[in-house]
Order: structure tokens, then C-alpha cells, then sequence
């Protein structure tokens, strides 16, 4: 039996409410369903979509096939995200993976009087290193000032 993932048409004449529901894909369009899953009134601003989650995702991973429509209902209510989740198509980070619990990092002992003052050079070194490159960026920001008035003034002095 194919099962599908589709709406069935409630309510008056132009105004229509929809079930989404599984059935049967040889059934008719409003005909008898194996389960409904949700509500669609596409006549409330916003739409009102009602969907029971675990269900669909039920359906969805034994095979049922949702029409577009259905699928687009899924998208928004966050059941097709879940079944691409579980199915592996999407990958997460950091998400229901198992967590492994890293050891403790080893305390560390105040330095040696030797790696204090390597510790310090090294720091000097880094700070004289940030000092230079601020300079050199400076002076790259005057001569691109410069530049641009010295082309001010030629165009200025070309339209006279």
C-alpha cells in the first residue's frame, strides 16, 4: 500500500480548511484517512498550522511520501528538518551526539624563575611586534589621505 502525506479539503464554498493527514495515495481526496496529523487554515493571517511532530516523523520514517504541499507544511512546522536530521542528510553540530567527558587538565605549578623571564621577553616581543604594525598602518592611512587630495586637487584644477 502506498501510504502518502497529504491535505484533505474542509469547510464552506472559498473557504477552505485542510487536514493534513495519511492515507492511502489510491484514496480520494477527501476519502476515509489512516491518521490526521495536523490542521492547515491558510485563511488566518498568518496561517494557522497545527502539527503533531512526532507522528509525521513516525509516518515519514516507515515511508510515507508527503505531496508538496504537505512537505512545505512539514518545513515549517520542523518535522522534515527532524526526519533529514535522523535519516542523516543534515548534519548538526553538537547535536544528540554522545557527550564525552574530557579528563581534567593538570594543574599547573607556578613557573620556574627562568621561564618567568621567558615568559616576559616573549610578551615584550609580542607587544613591540602589535607597536609596529599599528605604525605601518598608520602611515599606509596618511599616504592614502595624501593621495586622495593630491587627486582632489588635480580634478579641481582640470574642471577650471
Amino acid at each position: 500500500m502506498a501510504v502518502k502525506i497529504r491535505l484533505t479539503r474542509l469547510g464552506k464554498k472559498k473557504q477552505p480548511t485542510y487536514r493534513v493527514v495519511v492515507m492511502d495515495s489510491r484514496k480520494q481526496r477527501d476519502g476515509k484517512y489512516i491518521e490526521q496529523l495536523g490542521i492547515y487554515d491558510p485563511r488566518q493571517e498568518p496561517s494557522l498550522i497545527t502539527m503533531d511532530n512526532e507522528r509525521a516523523l513516525y509516518w515519514l520514517k516507515t515511508g510515507a511520501q508527503p505531496t508538496e504541499r504537505a512537505q512545505k507544511l512539514l518545513e515549517i512546522s520542523g518535522a522534515w528538518t527532524q526526519f533529514k536530521v535522523a535519516k542523516g542528510d543534515i548534519h548538526t553540530v553538537g547535536g544528540d551526539a554522545p557527550v564525552e567527558e574530557k579528563p581534567a587538565a593538570p594543574v599547573q605549578e607556578d613557573p620556574k624563575p627562568e621561564d618567568a623571564a621567558d615568559m616576559k621577553a616573549d610578551e615584550s616581543l609580542v607587544d613591540a611586534a602589535q607597536e609596529a604594525a599599528v605604525e605601518v598602518e598608520e602611515e599606509a592611512a596618511a599616504d592614502d589621505a595624501l593621495e586622495a587630495v593630491e587627486q582632489s586637487v588635480e580634478e579641481s584644477s582640470e574642471e577650471s
